[in-house]
């Protein structure tokens, strides 16, 4: 029997992924003697940005921040090194999502499911065979990059990979075999040291191979109700209509990207590079407004904290900034109709 998934593309100039690859690449080539003003130049986010969290990027300025790499003559074992630091608790809720997750067959199901969070350059596949787990990425990137872009972004994400599945799994998992289709490069013993498995070149697809036996492997930090929440929260960062375009959607966005610690309009307003007037008239411009959003987010995570885990009444409302239970009790009644006995049951 064989099952498969395949990741959906992004927009490239989306903006709204937390520049963590940014960063990761940036912190890499600064090592080397690269500063970060040259590995930014073109790419439109500032060196203050890499450590605001509610900086939003795209994935096109991620990869220009890619090709200035290699434009700047950065060292081959860059995409790998990139790609060992990129940890999954790096990654928001998308991150959670894996850690948590039951199985390392859940682990690969919710990779792809979930991936359109995770600044994705490039599609991805992943399909299960009676002895084998594969991962294959088709020759599908947001833009069309150039072949040495290409290949720094092929070498990246298969050490990503690998990175990943140790994170979640908790132990060293190397893969059987990695696949590439171009020919051996020069620096192609790069390859098996970072990936910690045989690479074979000139082949018909790019693969990242595993044993089968992997799947059913309970994952390090397995949580069903962690596994639950964060779940949910994915779902509708992926898929609410709410968060899907204009002003209105990077506001929602960027307040369900940071339960438990909202940022105002203000910072929000900043991040966009307009004033709170600005941001204002084009929340009212497409019908809402940021106290309208901000209740909407909240009244969505009191729900989900409800259904799906044991918080306390007062521990939820805290965690949605109410300064009491009997604050929240009342908000929520005017949102649903219902207080948490109800919601809970």
């Amino acid at each position: 029997m064989t099952t498969s998934a395949r990741s959906m593309l992004p927009s490239p100039d989306e903006r709204i992924y937390a520049p963590y690859k940014i960063g990761a690449l940036v912190e890499v080539l600064a090592e080397q003697g690269i500063p970060a003003r040259d590995s930014l130049r073109g790419s439109g986010v500032s060196a203050d940005e890499l450590g605001n969290p509610y900086a939003l990027t795209s994935v096109r300025q991620y990869m220009i921040v890619c090709m200035n790499a290699i434009t700047l003559g950065c060292n081959a074992a860059t995409p790998f090194e990139v790609g060992a630091r990129l940890h999954v608790s790096a990654y928001g809720m998308y991150g959670y999502a894996l850690l948590s997750c039951l199985t390392l067959r859940d682990y690969f199901r919710l990779a792809v499911q979930y991936r359109r969070l995770a600044t994705p350059p490039l599609s991805i596949e992943w399909a299960e065979n009676p002895d084998t787990v594969v991962w294959t990425f088709p020759d599908m990137f947001v833009t069309n990059p150039s072949q040495n872009l290409r290949r720094f972004l092929i070498e990246q994400q298969f050490s990503l990979h690998v990175t990943h599945l140790e994170d979640v799994a908790g132990r060293s998992c190397p893969p059987l075999e990695a696949r590439f289709t171009y020919p051996a490069p020069e620096h192609a013993d790069l390859y098996s040291g970072y990936l910690a498995c045989p690479c074979l070149f000139d082949q018909p697809e790019f693969e990242l191979i595993y044993d089968a036996a992997l799947l059913d492997h309970k994952s390090q930090m397995a949580h069903r109700l962690t596994a639950a929440l964060v779940q949910e929260t994915c779902d509708r960062l992926i898929g609410s209509a709410k968060s899907s375009a204009g002003t209105s959607g990077y506001v929602y966005r960027t307040l369900m990207d940071h339960p438990g610690e909202f940022p105002s309009m203000e910072s929000v307003a900043d991040s966009l590079n307009m004033t709170t007037r600005t941001l204002r008239r084009h929340l009212e411009a497409e019908g809402t407004t940021y106290r309208h959003i901000m209740d909407d987010v909240r009244c969505s995570l009191a729900i989900e904290y409800l259904k799906t885990t044991r918080m306390g009444t007062m521990d939820i409302a805290m965690l949605l900034g109410f300064s009491d239970a009997a604050s929240f009790r009342k908000a929520l009644k005017r949102w649903t109709g219902k207080g948490p006995g109800q919601l809970r049951r």
